[in-house]
């Protein structure tokens, strides 16, 4: 595929570092030499230098075969601009951030006009993901997949003490759960029968709901399902203007914390039914005199890792059952995790797991991108002619790095053995680190496809890499 991205910033540069592959060819664009600098050192893209809004860069970039321009630069304006003269240069797709809540209404206006065909907002992708977490009854995190028939669930090791030291091979107490991932020190592995569990692991299992969540209800790791009726959040950012409406819609009390007396006034002005007060989050006697211990759930939304990071161990110490903490840097989310805070959301991981999900097209129902984006979890609905299908797994040559934690059928969902064989048609649902997406491609998609076919098989032109 022939990828533009425009605008390298955070988002920029996650979607480039998810994108980039032997199937890909990525061009980065942006106007600032350093920016480029450090995407050249670390990836194989063509970096070019200038404003992409610019029509001429647009022309220089060959519009009519590019298959994708993602416009993710800071200004919504600027985004839209690009797209829209990408579009009607030929661009086959384009895709724009756009973060201010003041177009909220108008997304489907820009769709329709604009030709966009995906518009993407980090702050409201964010928003939507803690809300759906603070919304579930129970306290711990779990990722659903095939329609909640599956699903994906962190256990620390310290729950399991009497498996310390041994090998997975030797451990029966996983029935229809596979462990498809294992968190140690930062870094993630895929395991194997040979794996040895230490103290500070974590496991991430996979396979059942029903069957994952009676396991972890036995470990009491679900706590007591309660209802979330208050809400604190700390920051009255865009994210958390978007959170609070979607928490006051499903009837929560909520209550921001926000410093700036004028984003005060814009918040108490159009959140009717929010309360806003003016003061520090970080401020302890203000936070114990608004009830922080009375919460059902606490956010931090500042823009300051740090800040987000003690107020949430804060909210902990004072006995609140759901914490979330915002963090703006993609690695430190495993790391915060493992403090013992709840959910540590990164709205950079977030959006570019939109973004990758609506790139690779209908064969993709689900994508979350896991650990700092270190690895994928991909739901897929296999294709008919898919190099995989009529093979037994131990025959397919799946590199350890890759796993294939469950299969549906027929509404019927199974934990895959060696012998077990994978139908055109079947919901799969794959872990992969990210040095082995390519592998993914290959054994999912015909030869010189790749998930990016999915949107452009209706005469997508693929050109030889050029020299970088």
């Amino acid at each position: 595929m022939e990828i533009v991205i425009i605008g390298m910033g955070k988002l920029g540069f996650k979607l480039a570092e998810t994108l980039a592959s032997t199937t890909n060819n990525i061009t980065v664009v942006d106007i600032n030499e350093a920016a480029l600098f450090r995407v050249a050192n670390r990836l194989d893209v063509l970096t070019v230098r200038g404003n992409g809004a610019q029509l001429k860069v647009l022309e220089d970039l060959d519009m009519k075969n590019t298959d994708l321009v993602a416009a993710v630069t800071s200004s919504d304006e600027t985004n839209l601009l690009i797209c829209g003269q990408a579009k009607k240069l030929g661009c086959k797709r384009v895709v724009a951030r756009v973060r201010n809540p003041e177009y909220a209404n108008q997304i489907e206006f820009f769709k329709e006009h604009l030709g966009i065909d995906l518009i993407t907002n980090p702050e409201l992708d964010t928003a939507v993901d803690v809300a759906r977490y603070v919304l579930r009854g129970y306290t711990a995190h779990m990722e659903s997949f095939a329609g909640g028939k599956v699903g994906l669930f962190d256990v620390p090791m310290h729950t399991l003490p009497n498996l310390v030291g041994k090998h997975l091979w030797e451990i029966d107490v996983f029935d229809e759960i596979l462990v498809a991932a294992i968190s140690r020190g930062g870094q993630v592995i895929v395991p194997s029968g040979d794996t040895h569990l230490e103290e500070q692991d974590i496991l991430y299992l996979i396979g059942r709901r029903e069957a994952v969540t009676s396991f972890t209800r036995g470990l009491f790791l679900l706590g007591e399902r309660r209802i979330t009726r208050k809400t604190m959040i700390l920051g009255g950012g865009k994210a958390g203007f978007y959170l609070a409406s979607r928490l006051l819609a499903s009837g929560v009390m909520v209550k921001i914390i926000e410093q700036s007396e004028e984003r005060c006034d814009y918040l108490a002005e159009n959140l009717k039914g929010v309360l806003v007060i003016c003061g520090d989050g970080t401020d302890l006697d203000l936070l114990q005199d608004e009830g922080l211990g009375e919460m059902d759930a606490l956010i931090s939304l500042t823009g300051n890792d740090e800040e987000n990071l003690m107020l949430a161990l804060l909210g902990k110490q004072q006995g609140v059952p759901k914490v979330v903490a915002k963090v703006s840097r993609s690695n430190f989310v495993p790391i915060i995790e493992q403090l013992g805070i709840d959910r540590a959301v990164n709205p950079v991981l977030i959006s570019a797991g939109e973004i990758v999900r609506f790139i690779q097209g209908g064969q993709i129902a689900s994508l979350s991108l896991l650990f700092g984006g270190q690895a994928e979890v991909v739901e897929i609905i296999v294709p008919e002619d898919a190099p995989i299908a009529g093979k037994k797994l131990a025959q397919a040559k799946i590199p350890r790095g890759l796993i294939i934690g469950a299969i549906v059928r027929d509404g019927q969902v199974f934990i895959p053995k060696g012998n077990s064989v994978v139908e055109a048609q079947d919901r799969v649902i794959v872990f992969c680190l990210q040095s082995e997406i390519s592998t993914l491609q290959q054994l999912f998609y015909p030869k010189r496809r790749g998930f990016l076919h999915e949107l452009w098989s209706s005469g997508s032109s693929f050109r030889k890499p050029p020299t970088r």
